[in-house]
């Protein structure tokens, strides 16, 4: 008993000094100045078993020849392409392709220079008349500059205020005809959705 309290008054007195020091205040509680740590257990490390080289040298062989097989599957199923359904020919179509194929229309000597000439005639007017859109927009442009330019001689104030941007022209909101119009009062029927897309794996 005096050797615990030889031991434990040590402690006590130090443990009192530093509270009364850092805090001012006195604790009559008891003092927990003891620790215990963890229980760490242990075993001895397990020996390695020695396995024959020859053993290792089979499993690595076994280990590559299963890799290649796996890539020669691979590459044989990578020019296999997946079917799309939108995309098959249905078979009554098929079944029907002789009936459905159209005979050679033969058109005439003078219908096929007719028809020439025409393309010609059309393909000169439109580049003609891009070249009149192309001298038309010059000319605005030019006029245009040119006004701005006396108008910066007149009067600064009024050049600043006519190449400012008009705000009126950016909201600008068109309201035509649409390709469906949509039908008044209807109502969208409920009903269950069942996916039937085909899963390739």
């Amino acid at each position: 008993m005096s050797l615990f309290s030889a031991i434990l008054r040590p402690a006590t007195h130090f443990s009192l000094t530093k509270t009364f020091l850092a805090s001012r205040l006195l604790h009559t509680g008891a003092i927990q100045n003891f620790r215990f740590t963890p229980i760490l257990c242990a075993e001895p490390l397990k020996k390695k078993k020695k396995i024959d080289p020859q053993i290792i040298k089979q499993r690595e062989e076994r280990k590559r020849k299963r890799l290649e097989k796996q890539i020669r599957r691979l590459e044989k199923n990578a020019r296999q392409l997946k079917p799309v359904e939108e995309l098959e020919v249905p078979m009554e179509l098929l079944d029907e392709q002789k009936q459905r194929k159209r005979t050679g229309i033969k058109v005439s000597p003078e219908v096929a220079e007719s028809r020439v000439l025409l393309e010609k005639q059309w393909a000169k007017y439109r580049m003609e008349q891009k070249l009149q859109d192309y001298q038309l927009i010059d000319r605005v442009l030019a006029a245009q500059t040119k006004a701005l330019n006396e108008l910066r001689l007149e009067s600064e104030e009024l050049y600043q205020k006519a190449v400012q941007v008009d705000e009126g022209l950016v909201p600008f909101k068109a309201v035509g005809p649409v390709a469906t119009p949509p039908i008044e009062g209807y109502e969208m029927p409920d009903g269950e959705y069942l996916d039937v897309s085909k899963k390739f794996e």
